[in-house]
């Protein structure tokens, strides 16, 4: 028996009203891809993050509205529920609208929320993949997150739950393993909890760990060290910049070169 798919039943996608959800990578705007500049370029409104640059938002169209709905940790931002509510909004006035996320949108984006609350209205969802930070960090470390002699898995963990500290509800047991690659997105607050948790766990104390911010804009750093100077606070997070934390024995080498590069030439010169 053949099925067909259900289309919506309200003549939106006859008047054209659609939404995309476009990943903008994490900041350099070479890292886009084709197919987000040309969803940006066919765009009616967009609908930007704070975090997403100036760079990346000038290959949208100069006839597109641009409307920042922000969300920043800690500090003022809008309401998921707003943001939901204005995308269904312009989309039911047939604009196609571009919900542009920092990174990938469907990694730590609440798109589910949005996805879920355009199709409930019949509203056309479609969703144009970002490089997400993790990898974009691995790019600029020349690091393997899955480097077959130290981890056979990667893992992607919120750093943070609803109430701004440690995730409860996660198996940190599972996640204190020397084989995964562990990368820690939004942990600038909550780094150290974590790190004494997976220590905790059977984590060694000597897992190499790095803390970097502004992964691929000109205010990026990177900080290395290991998991037990995360967790004494030694390793830290000085910026209110996005903060991602790597975790795993993958990131040993990135840690020894950047090392090499701090020494002294008359040193490497006796060594």
């Amino acid at each position: 028996m053949k099925t067909r798919s259900r289309k919506p039943s309200d003549g939106n996608a006859r008047r054209g009203g659609r939404v995309t959800l476009v990943g903008a990578g994490p900041g350099d705007p070479e890292l886009l891809t084709i197919k987000a500049v040309r969803a940006m370029q066919n765009a009616d409104v967009i609908l930007f993050d704070a975090l997403v640059s100036e760079e990346v938002l000038a290959f949208a169209q100069s006839s597109a509205k641009r409307m920042l709905v922000g969300k920043r940790g800690h500090r003022p931002s809008c309401r998921q529920e707003d943001i939901n509510d204005l995308m269904l909004k312009l989309a039911l006035q047939g604009k196609h609208v571009v919900r542009l996320k920092c990174g990938d949108p469907v990694m730590f984006g609440r798109a589910g929320e949005e996805i879920a609350h355009l199709r409930a209205a019949g509203i056309e969802v479609t969703i144009v993949p970002g490089i997400t930070s993790a990898s974009a960090m691995a790019s600029l470390l020349n690091v393997s997150l899955t480097h077959r002699h130290h981890a056979q898995s990667v893992r992607f963990v919120t750093g943070h739950a609803k109430d701004g500290a440690m995730p409860k509800d996660i198996d940190w047991s599972g996640l204190a393993d020397a084989a995964t690659t562990l990368v820690i997105y939004m942990g600038g607050r909550t780094g150290a909890a974590i790190a004494r948790r997976l220590i905790a766990e059977g984590l060694t104390e000597e897992t190499p760990c790095v803390i970097a911010t502004s992964i691929s804009r000109p205010s990026e750093t990177q900080r290395f060290g290991t998991l037990r100077e995360l967790a004494g606070g030694i390793l830290k997070c000085t910026s209110d910049e996005p903060v991602l934390i790597g975790i795993g024995n993958v990131f040993a080498a990135a840690s020894s070169s950047r090392s090499e590069e701090a020494r002294p030439a008359a040193a490497c010169l006796r060594a």
